[in-house]
């Protein structure tokens, strides 16, 4: 399996002069440095980052993974950073925001689900600017973007393709929008035939990280390990 962490956007809702990525959390770790430990003590050790806005910071701060780099990144979204990364892959991708913060157990109950394409999601109420997303009668994804209507609870971006789908992925993410999220991808591709289950973590500790609000939580909730 490879793991993807998309880091390449400029973070403008945060308003940080580096990317939000390297903003610390209370036990002294960044944002991204906790996402390659988690993924690495989950036995995943094939880690790219894609990167963009400063990229250089991100880069010096973690020599150790492979990066791949969105030359673009400032009139794109996240579909165009991880199709930049899928088309070099052949392989399990679990892809994840690089805003994300979250508990390891997440990662365990990924790996341990059925061989089919997840996409985590937590059963809440949630606001304008998160992402949603709809099941259909069979219980998979039938729909994943902020203004589903009638939502079950938001998809806080963390997500795994499998090898037999990341063809269809990848043509699907081709056909987004420059300023699309991925999210439109994920619609594309299950438009095409392709089914994606919803994974229950609402039992874990997970905030994605896009506004001020959203960094004060992740502080609170994960001022410890």
């Amino acid at each position: 399996m490879h793991a993807v962490v998309l880091a390449a956007g400029v973070g403008t809702r945060l308003g940080r002069p580096f990317p939000k990525s390297l903003s610390v959390l209370p036990t002294g770790e960044r944002i991204l440095g906790r996402q390659i430990r988690l993924l690495r003590e989950a036995g995943i050790a094939r880690i790219t980052i894609v990167v963009g806005f400063k990229k250089s910071l991100i880069m010096e701060e973690f020599p150790d993974v492979y990066y791949c780099y969105n030359p673009i990144f400032y009139v794109t979204n996240t579909s165009k950073s991880l199709v930049w990364a899928l088309r070099h892959m052949d392989d399990d991708v679990l892809w994840l925001n690089g805003d994300v913060v979250f508990e390891p157990g997440i990662l365990d109950e990924m790996l341990r689900a059925p061989a089919e394409n997840l996409v985590c999601v937590d059963k809440k109420r949630c606001g304008e600017e998160e992402v949603k997303y709809a099941q259909d009668g069979a219980g998979y994804i039938s729909a994943i973007s902020k203004s589903v209507e009638q939502p079950l609870g938001e998809a806080p971006g963390i997500n795994l393709v499998r090898k037999n789908s990341l063809s269809a992925f990848i043509r699907a993410l081709d056909a987004c929008e420059d300023a699309d999220y991925f999210e439109r991808g994920i619609e594309l591709m299950i438009e095409a035939g392709e089914r994606i289950l919803p994974l229950d973590i609402s039992a874990y500790r997970c905030v994605e990280v896009d506004f001020v609000a959203d960094w004060e939580l992740a502080q609170q909730m994960f001022a410890g390990r």
